[in-house]
């Protein structure tokens, strides 16, 4: 019989990818490239997580992270939202 669990398990990113994006970026003083996010993405900690301990998890912390398939087009969403980061230093 197939355990069908495997299924509610997403990637918990611990801190949440984007403040790591969002650290780097303001300490880099510049935009971030798609290879630097790819491999902050590649380098951060996360853990497979029910998602219903994820959405508890975003819950608390007040809003969602970035999908990490798609890592490079929502950076680029949430810095438009955002301003430009890396110019705040």
């Amino acid at each position: 019989m197939a355990d069908d669990t495997d299924d509610d398990l997403v990637f918990l990113f611990i801190p949440a990818l984007v403040a790591v994006l969002a650290r780097e970026e303001n300490d880099m003083g510049r935009p971030l490239t798609r290879v630097e996010v790819e491999s902050i993405r590649d380098r951060c900690k996360c853990v497979m997580s029910p998602r219903d301990v994820a959405e508890s998890v975003r819950d608390k912390r007040g809003y969602d992270d970035i999908d990490p398939d798609n890592a490079w087009a929502e950076w680029q969403e949430i810095r438009r939202e955002l301003g430009d980061i890396g110019s705040r230093k």
